[in-house]
């Protein structure tokens, strides 16, 4: 009888939870501010499912592009002006 072969799986990460109060980058994907960053307060440790960004006179709703992000940063989606 040999050894037994043991199988290692990698370990499986959830989405980071920041810090109640912590800061993370939003990454504005499309709409008229597409490519630029914004700073946002995390909501619960999480990104907010919608930020609003004021544009000159103007503002503007993002929703999150995907409802499970990790690391400190997320990518939001161009729904409308508000």
């Amino acid at each position: 009888m040999g050894v037994p072969r043991l199988r290692i799986w990698p370990a499986q990460r959830g989405p980071t939870v920041l810090p109640p109060g912590g800061t993370l980058t939003a990454k504005l994907a499309d709409g008229p501010l597409a490519g630029s960053t914004r700073e946002v307060t995390a909501v619960e440790g999480r990104p907010p499912k919608t930020i609003e960004v004021d544009i000159g006179e103007r503002r503007v709703r993002y929703c999150l592009a995907e409802w499970e992000q990790s690391g400190h940063s997320a990518t939001y989606g161009f729904l409308y002006e508000v």
